[in-house]
């Protein structure tokens, strides 16, 4: 009797190579019936992606290494790995007075290459230097056709893991879109090259990127006047000292509205203070909790939570290096550095001056401040990105996905599948990462990626052995 031909390996492919793409790729490459895996990327490396792949020497990751990872069962697996990589003595700064250690990002970006690396040499991961333009279904629903550059590729499965979208830039600033020492996008290569040391700059946002952008300046021996504006001027926080255990517990009886979630950590916080427990163990207990805090939320309570809470939450969920806040506060003792809350009214430009009116909180008359650098640091404009993303678009045009009710991203279901225009989930095209976030909540933290990037690799994992299963039974 003839052998049968062996059965071909499932396709996936996985769109965007960033830290989530990458995690999705190694875990499902080490499935023991793993698929044929092909990662859609167009930078140099996999595991990078904008984060972890920035060249700037100011730039360190905003974890401790102790608590970033690859792989989620092992959270101390980078910090392994920088050890026997030797990274700390050839950047004796990375490590803080307190132990934690703080690597550049590039270095993280490197460590998820390295675990990747295997698997590509062996053909197991396909990484293909491209862009993607276009997605689209086959006509009978059972598989898909990427269209990159110059080449179609057929998929059994493909996995939406682009993320990051340039910056919007606030309506106030249009004015200023072509004049010199306008950076519209701070994330562009040597957006700050240009920047005098002596220069006056204004940075839009107080987040974590307008903090990087700071010390990126001083790194670069910039010494003049920084202001920073945001509509709440909430400055990122630090990471303490000592590291407590998480504090408190808010799913036992989760709320059920976010005014009632807003009283609990309230109450919480106030609770943790008379222990001498610091907001950081309160804050970390919410972070792991924050899936079932999210699922225990009605949609328009969710919806409420995002437009109302999500400044404050921000600046204290994600927090900045302690090499990067040290610089923070020597500007600001030197008087370099000032962060307020105001609301932008309008800009212009004469020359190389660029003036910009705004209002500050609390008050009703509008200045108008004179800088040579302007600088946007509002954040990824994810809210856009199935319209600034060619392969997001092609799938939205044709209603295939949609934007989650909350604009955080891809409206997705509980089994990590887009959700298609019958509001069922979509065969074989998944959501992984921040894109996701609207469903799951807390999806833009690292660990909180890569336990979701373990759990789309298993549920693709258990889809496609079941197509697997019916297809030998024929």
């Amino acid at each position: 009797m003839n052998a049968l031909p062996p059965r071909p390996l499932r396709h996936v492919v996985i769109l965007g190579g960033g830290f989530t793409g990458a995690a999705v790729a190694w875990h499902l490459a080490r499935q023991s019936a793993r698929p044929s895996v092909t990662v859609v990327e167009p930078r140099q490396f996999l595991g990078g992606g904008l984060a972890y792949s920035s060249e700037e020497l100011s730039h360190r990751v905003n974890v401790p290494a102790a608590r970033m990872s690859l792989v989620p069962d092992e959270p101390e697996h980078f910090l392994r790995w920088l050890d026997r990589d030797g990274e700390a003595d050839r950047d004796p700064d990375s490590v803080w007075r307190n132990g934690d250690v703080f690597p550049r990002r590039r270095v993280f970006g490197r460590y998820v290459a390295e675990q990747l690396t295997p698997f590509v040499e062996t053909g197991a991961v396909r990484h293909l230097r491209d862009n993607v333009r276009e997605v689209t279904r086959s006509s009978d629903g059972s598989g898909w056709t990427v269209f990159t550059s110059d080449q179609p590729i057929s998929a059994d499965v493909v996995v939406l893991a682009m993320t990051h979208p340039s910056p919007d830039v606030p309506a106030a600033l249009k004015p200023l879109a072509d004049a010199p020492g306008f950076v519209a996008d701070v994330y562009a290569r040597n957006a700050l090259a240009a920047i005098a040391p002596g220069a006056s700059v204004l940075i839009v946002g107080s987040g974590l990127t307008s903090a990087d952008t700071v010390a990126e300046l001083d790194r670069r021996g910039h010494r003049g006047r920084i202001l920073a504006v945001s509509r709440h001027g909430l400055r990122a926080r630090g990471h303490p000292d000592i590291r407590g255990a998480p504090f408190g517990d808010f799913v036992s009886a989760p709320a059920g509205t976010a005014l009632a979630l807003l009283e609990s950590v309230r109450s919480t916080l106030a609770v943790a203070d008379a222990h001498g427990v610091k907001w950081h163990s309160v804050f970390d207990q919410l972070r792991l909790q924050g899936p079932v805090l999210w699922t225990a939320l009605a949609p328009d309570e969710r919806t409420r939570l995002v437009r109302w809470l999500r400044a404050f939450w921000d600046v204290h969920r994600f927090r900045i290096a302690p090499q990067v806040e040290a610089v923070l506060d020597r500007r600001r003792a030197t008087g370099t550095f000032e962060n307020i809350a105001a609301s932008l009214v309008a800009s212009s430009h004469k020359g190389d001056r660029l003036a910009v009116s705004l209002r500050r909180r609390g008050q009703r008359q509008i200045e108008t401040l004179q800088f040579d650098a302007v600088i946007n640091t509002t954040g990824p404009a994810h809210g856009k990105v199935l319209q600034v993303n060619p392969a997001l678009r092609s799938l939205a045009d044709v209603g295939l996905i949609r934007v989650d009710r909350h604009g955080l991203g891809i409206e997705t279901g509980l089994d990590n599948r887009a959700v298609g225009p019958d509001s069922e989930p979509l065969e074989g095209l998944f959501v992984a990462g921040p894109l996701a976030r609207g469903t799951f909540g807390e999806l833009m933290g690292l660990p909180e990626v890569a336990r979701h990037a373990q759990a789309v690799a298993s549920e693709i994992e258990s889809r496609l052995g079941t197509l697997l299963s019916i297809e030998a039974a024929r």
